[in-house]
């Protein structure tokens, strides 16, 4: 009980792949949250609490990322405001309703559901229900409240609605911005017993002469809906436990929504109220982009390859590192130091050409491919490391002259590469990097590896003795030459409610620092080395907090910095647990495949639908048979291609042609 009144789960998972924080029965109150949105030419972050007399307040942070409102040479510190414009609303922008001339006011609340929508459900005044539904436009510069006032009297009732509106105007770097606030509810409305009106409240930003009226909520709604529809459908996960179904169903959701029209074309951007319209060697190239090609989302593909194909026009000259970011449409580019970037985009981008399939594709980007693992083996000390000045941390935490990080991600490069090299018909090439990948994995272990606080893992640079969360790496890729000490490491000595420390140390930081790109990397590698128990157990006590606890429903970017924002590259890291992790999929060709299923009595089932492998469509079916068998289907296009039983974690090969 006591551990509850610490951590209390304030939502349940309800029908229509929704979750709902029913406040008539809450006592953990005080209580607010807030949840990111995303179109792609807005982004809303809804901040909602509801106080002890269940009286709820709402703020609108409303991000409208194409409108740039300065450039880099005015004196702006960029860094810290970015350079979209943005505005705040709260209550003052919500229209009155008076019910025979008394002002009818809707404060308390009953429940709050996430549906891919945010809908708040008010306790009924005078025998009327309002309900608010929020959501961005999906194309238009637009974020739309939708409220439904419903009469659950037996008699009629005539209302009149105070119509809201404001305007403002200024200047910015394309233009005049203009913003405008409005609804276009009647000003008198009859409701007989049991019947509804429903009407918009418009936050629309405009440049010059582009309109600022004349939306309409409902076709909002249903471009929303069609988004919402496409995430159902695509890469289902079916298991025994509904809530790794339902954040999976919500990663989805919020990894693909990222995605901003700019002058580079679509890009999937990592939000968070700081970071659009740009592309990141980490979030984009790493994350999300090896991801997308799986969830079959045709936007999502589009927006991986223009980051890819970023970079690839902005190869340096002699021996700079590459810019590890292109912000505000690509005009800034920071090369201010290297994170090691051009591992991450060797690693990034081998795995999300083998994905696509695309022999055409594939031999467009190869330059990028091979200029980043030359650059990577030009970096190699006498240790056979790669030197780097830091990490993706950027400088956030000690990381040496050569980190794990960058040698770990430069041998998924070399690892990933030779089989793009072998599809494209550069035999000799992909020997060679065969050949670097070999001479690495010894390097990887006898400089890093090492006894840290007891456990036979590895050291994150020369002279390091704390643990880290990126010493997973090795596992992601694949070398499991430390893999039990280090999953110990990573699952008992650095794990917390939060997931995976950043750094396990003594002291008042000790469970503060924790970044979730480093538990859902660490969840990945450890489900792949086959510690299946244990990380199932993480896994679902994870979930259970992201999708149930205090702060809903997605994986999160870090604490105490930026506050736990809903960063979007972080869910798909999420998925990409069940695929990589958990399946275990590994490609060795554009059309060849294996898999390594894994199951136990806590998780006998597992199916992933419409997964996209290539230009094929596919399904695979999991079921547990006694104490160490599993049943395997694979199927395509009504075809089973594998129907097998076979041992627990035994590998499945298949082709697709």
């Amino acid at each position: 009980m006591a551990q509850q009144a610490v951590d209390p789960e304030f939502w349940h998972i309800s029908d229509s792949n929704s979750i709902v924080w029913d406040v008539s029965s809450e006592s953990w109150l005080p209580h607010g949250d807030n949840i990111e949105m995303s179109g792609s030419k807005v982004s809303g972050i809804i901040y909602y609490a509801v106080n002890e007399k269940r009286q709820l307040t709402v703020t609108r942070d409303l991000i409208f990322p194409q409108l740039r409102t300065y450039d880099r040479t005015n004196g702006v510190n960029w860094q810290q405001y970015r350079a979209y414009r943005r505005l705040t609303y709260s209550s003052e922008i919500e229209p009155t309703i008076t019910d025979s001339l008394k002002t009818v006011v809707f404060d308390q609340v009953d429940s709050v559901r996430i549906a891919g929508k945010l809908i708040i459900y008010h306790t009924p005044v005078n025998h009327i229900v309002l309900t608010r539904t929020l959501f961005p436009s999906m194309t238009d510069r637009l974020f739309v409240e939708q409220w439904t006032l419903t009469n659950i009297g037996r008699d009629a009732k005539k209302l009149h609605i105070g119509n809201t509106t404001a305007s403002t105007a200024l200047p910015g770097y394309k233009g005049t911005y203009h913003n405008r606030v409005y609804s276009d509810a009647h000003d008198h409305i009859s409701l007989t017993a049991g019947q509804s009106y429903r009407f918009g409240i418009y936050f629309v930003a405009a440049i010059n002469d582009e309109p600022t009226d004349g939306f309409s909520h409902e076709a909002a709604e249903h471009e929303r809906d069609a988004f919402l529809e496409t995430m159902q459908e695509s890469l289902v996960l079916e298991t025994t436990n509904p809530v790794l179904d339902q954040l999976f169903y919500f990663s989805k959701i919020r990894a693909a929504e990222s995605i901003f029209n700019s002058k580079m074309g679509l890009v999937h951007s990592p939000g968070g109220g700081n970071y659009y319209v740009g592309v990141w060697a980490n979030d984009q190239v790493e994350y999300s982009g090896p991801f997308f090609p799986f969830l079959g989302y045709p936007k999502g593909s589009i927006a991986a390859e223009n980051a890819y194909r970023m970079f690839l026009k902005h190869i340096p000259k002699g021996d700079k590192p590459i810019p590890y970011s292109f912000e505000i449409e690509g005009d800034i580019q920071s090369s201010n130091k290297d994170r090691g970037d051009a591992a991450m985009i060797a690693y990034g981008t081998s795995l999300y050409l083998l994905r696509m399939g695309d022999k055409k594709l594939a031999a467009s980007l190869w330059p990028l491919i091979e200029w980043s693992l030359a650059y990577c083996h030009s970096k190699l000390d006498e240790n056979g490391v790669v030197r780097s000045q830091t990490d993706e941390m950027e400088g956030r935490i000690a990381t040496g002259n050569a980190n794990l990080a960058t040698s770990s991600l430069y041998y998924g490069g070399l690892k990933y590469a030779t089989y793009v090299a072998q599809e494209l018909g550069y035999k000799n090439v992909s020997n060679t990097y065969k050949r670097q990948q070999r001479e690495l994995e010894k390097n990887i272990e006898n400089h890093f590896g090492s006894a840290i606080e007891g456990l036979d893992t590895y050291r994150y640079f020369e002279g390091n003795d704390r643990l880290r969360h990126w010493i997973c790496l090795p596992l992601v890729m694949g070398i499991n030459t430390r893999a039990e000490a280090t999953a110990t490491a990573l699952l008992d000595s650095m794990w917390t409610e939060n997931g995976v420390l950043v750094e396990h140390q003594p002291g008042p930081q000790a469970h503060t620092v924790f970044w979730d790109r480093g538990t859902l990397y660490a969840l990945r590698g450890t489900f792949k080395a086959g510690f299946f128990e244990k990380s199932l157990e993480k896994l679902a006590a994870y979930s259970r907090k992201r999708l149930l606890g205090d702060h809903v429903p997605y994986a999160i970017e870090a604490f105490p910095e930026n506050n736990m924002r809903h960063l979007s590259a972080e869910s798909a890291l999420y998925c990409r647990i069940f695929l990589e992790g958990i399946l275990g999929i590994e490609q060795t060709g554009f059309s060849s495949y294996n898999i390594t299923p894994q199951l136990n009595e806590q998780l006998p089932r597992l199916t992933l639908k419409n997964i996209h492998l290539g230009h094929t469509t596919v399904s695979i079916a999991l079921e547990l048979i006694g104490d160490d068998q599993v049943n395997v289907k694979i199927s395509t296009n009504g075809r089973l291609v594998v129907d097998t039983k076979q041992k627990n974690r035994r590998q499945v090969n298949f082709e697709l042609k």
